[in-house]
């Protein structure tokens, strides 16, 4: 009887058979509730740099430009910086914990081999960290919109769909790490991921400056960068939503989609022999 070399003794660590693709929800339910529970043990340190850098932003920018700029787009500078700020707190608190993270699980620690063994395949758990890692961005990119309102931010009622915009752009963002995860061989190579993709779609994204300044080839750019969509999501959700919005709310839930395909194709790779 022929054996299955996935399965076969001595053939390496043992995987199941990849399972018709699907969504199981006690799988998805169990791989989160492994990733809440874990979370009990590094909160503190997470919620600190997932909150603290976007706010660090925010007051230096919002403080520093703001004494030689008063008004942008017709927004304080600080009002502007303050809502801008939200997507970088998204970004920071998804992206990371996404590539670090799942680097580390698969290849370390081998907590998804683990997870394999059960009856959770890969699509499952690729949808459940990105699920986490999104919920938790909608909460943390909160942060700077509270710090904003101290320092002279009106209340509005868009501002609870803030949450529901962060969790949107941190699920394409978590998918996105995961992917990187998924294609890199060595967690040092993330610092190229850092360099080229990361740092350049933060800065042009509207958050600091409105990319109307930019040259025309920077603009085309700018409006195929996810951040920016975020960004001007968040700012028009704040001080009132217009028909583009649309658009940016298409470009976030399409770039959600994608990332989150390929991220299950390559991990798939990565995991099942």
């Amino acid at each position: 009887m022929a054996v299955d070399a996935a399965t076969a003794p001595g053939s390496g660590s043992a995987r199941p058979r990849h399972r018709v693709r699907r969504l199981d929800r006690p799988a998805l339910t169990g791989v989160l509730v492994r990733e809440v529970v874990n979370f009990g043990s590094y909160w503190r340190s997470s919620t600190f740099s997932s909150t603290v850098e976007p706010t660090i932003y925010l007051l230096a920018f919002g403080f520093g430009f703001g004494s030689l700029v008063t008004k942008v787009n017709g927004l304080d500078y600080v009002e502007f910086v303050g809502t801008g700020t939200v997507a970088t707190a998204v970004l920071f608190s998804s992206v990371f914990p996404a590539m670090f993270g799942t680097f580390v699980k698969y290849q370390f620690q081998r907590t998804y081999d683990a997870l394999l063994a059960a009856p959770v395949d890969t699509e499952e758990i690729v949808t459940a960290e990105a699920l986490w890692i999104a919920t938790r961005a909608g909460t943390f990119g909160c942060a700077p919109l509270l710090v904003a309102m101290v320092f002279g931010l009106d209340p509005s009622w868009g501002m609870l769909l803030v949450p529901f915009i962060a969790f949107i752009a941190g699920y394409g963002w978590a998918s996105f790490g995961i992917l990187i995860a998924a294609v890199m061989k060595s967690i040092d190579n993330f610092s190229y991921v850092t360099s080229t993709v990361i740092t350049p779609l933060f800065l042009v994204a509207g958050t600091f400056f409105p990319i109307s300044g930019l040259p025309q080839w920077a603009q085309v750019l700018a409006n195929l960068n996810p951040l920016y969509h975020c960004v001007q999501l968040v700012r028009d959700a704040v001080f009132g939503l217009v028909l583009a919005d649309l658009w940016h709310l298409g470009f976030l839930l399409a770039f959600g989609l994608v990332m989150w395909r390929i991220a299950i194709v390559r991990m798939e790779r990565k995991l099942v022999d």
